[in-house]
């Protein structure tokens, strides 16, 4: 008998078989005094759930013996499992998305929410989702209103004499106009605008769900005027051109202006539709910015319909303009599509409030992507500065910081070729590549998000708010310390 039972001691098998007959009842758990607190801020429903994925992950760790031994004795103890079920449901409960640190530098970043919203338009878009509001009720007349009622206002400021609608992102503007002037027609665009964007987001996969009609002219980087009149004809809905987005032919190329190709749609009778997706309405030109052209200018060249979004350069939220001619913008609002990605009263009030900055002629000092875009390099420096000297005290690794020149970006898709001096702190590591740095200030709270280069990691304050220069700081203390 003994040498049988030294024998199953010995059996792996036997050893995990021992293991998962001691896996705990749930019941049992739930009913201990180490899961008191747990139930008390996350209920019974959610624990017990908890409660039983975590055991199965255990059982499982068990069976493949990638857990054995008093491992499995410290992971089966109750409080440890309280531990366990409490991280897991604060992991499933934190907000999300969660609040990140930008320190790339560049302004309108997709992947982390493109634009920040102006203090007013954060304000607006809360006291908006707290309230009930007036978003289609007509309180002069106690009758039914128009939710674009609220911006039309502010846009006769901004477009004198033009129309517009607003729905929920460019894509949606960009479709909208498609379908609505050019179902079941050809659309002419150049092959050099055959755009793909983030996401592997296509123009002509658009163009094909708004019912549209490709019909490409000219060559990748050679489109002339009579490369479109050639291709219109009786199928013709209209005239397209893309801005290219996030990328720039250069070389031997040619595209004809916006001027030449409203000459040509005014002639043939057709709309010229311009996909300006930026949406840029303050000019950039004097920070060096010149491949953007302002929105109006677009329309005083002689585009009938221009759209645009509104969380680039135009600093707001998430939304997709159309801007142009009354009577082609009255197609738009008659079409079926202009309802089903109409805003809702949460971003029409961030976006009232974005555009009071512009008419108010203090789009530069109150909205925060133009704000950031504006700031001189000899500034950023000095907080960059301030940076370096605060972790260089705490952590003595004075020689691993150093501030050097670099530039930023617009982002987003505008402006490809567009940067903005800069001046950025450059931190090393001793093993010559900072990824683990990097990955330490990602992942920490909050996440710093910078990038490596050359194997230094490089932050940029352009993109990082002044009044989160201590928590960047701190964040690089506790990353070069660990990377030590």
């Amino acid at each position: 008998m003994q040498r049988r039972n030294r024998k199953d001691a010995e059996n792996p098998l036997a050893i995990r078989r021992a293991a998962l007959k001691g896996l705990p009842q749930v019941g049992r758990l739930l009913e201990s005094r180490a899961f008191s607190a747990v139930l008390r801020r996350h209920g019974v429903d959610l624990s017990t759930r908890l409660i039983r994925r975590e055991i199965s992950a255990i059982r499982e760790r068990i069976v493949s013996g990638d857990l054995e031994g008093t491992a499995v004795e410290r992971a089966l103890k109750p409080a440890a499992l309280a531990r366990s079920v409490d991280a897991a449901a604060n992991r499933l409960l934190e907000s999300r998305p969660r609040r990140v640190i930008n320190a790339t530098g560049i302004v309108v970043h997709t992947n982390l929410g493109r634009s920040v919203l102006s203090g007013d338009a954060a304000e607006a878009l809360a006291r908006t989702a707290q309230e009930y509001v007036d978003l289609e009720y007509d309180l002069e007349g106690g009758g039914r209103g128009s939710r674009l009622g609220h911006l039309e206002p502010l846009m006769a400021e901004l477009f004198p004499e033009t129309g517009f609608v607003v729905v929920n992102n460019n894509a949606a503007a960009i479709m909208l106009a498609l379908r609505a002037l050019s179902r079941n027609k050809e659309v002419v665009i150049s092959r050099g605008e055959l755009v793909e964007i983030g996401g592997s987001f296509r123009v002509p996969d658009i163009l094909a769900a708004s019912g549209a009609k490709l019909r490409e002219v000219g060559t990748t980087n050679k489109t002339r005027t009579s490369d479109y009149a050639a291709a219109i004809g009786p199928r013709t809905g209209a005239i397209l051109k893309v801005h290219t987005s996030n990328f720039k032919i250069v070389g031997f190329t040619e595209q004809p202006k916006i001027a030449s190709l409203a000459r040509l749609a005014q002639k043939t009778g057709r709309p010229l539709i311009v996909d300006w997706g930026s949406g840029d309405l303050a000019g950039l030109g004097a920070l060096g910015i010149h491949d953007e052209i302002p929105v109006r200018e677009i329309l005083e060249a002689g585009a009938d319909l221009v759209t645009f979004s509104g969380d680039k350069l135009l600093g707001g939220p998430q939304a997709g303009f159309v801007v142009g001619k009354p009577e082609w913008i009255a197609k738009l609002r008659k079409d079926p599509l202009a309802r089903v990605c109409r805003l809702d009263r949460l971003l029409t009030a961030a976006l009232h409030a974005t555009l009071v900055s512009y008419v108010r002629g203090r789009a530069f000092e109150e909205v925060p992507t133009l704000k950031m875009l504006a700031l001189e390099a000899g500034d950023i420096g000095k907080r960059a500065e301030s940076i370096r000297k605060s972790i260089a005290r705490e952590t003595g690794q004075r020689k691993r910081l150093e501030i050097v020149d670099g530039t930023s970006k617009p982002g987003g898709g505008s402006s490809p070729s567009g940067e903005r001096p800069t001046r950025l702190l450059a931190v090393s590591s001793p093993s010559g590549d900072a990824g683990g740095i990097e990955q330490t200030l990602r992942r920490g709270a909050p996440p710093v998000i910078g990038r490596v280069q050359d194997g230094r990691l490089l932050i940029d304050l352009r993109t990082v708010l002044p009044e989160q220069d201590e928590t960047v700081a701190a964040c690089l203390i506790e990353a070069i310390r660990a990377d030590a």
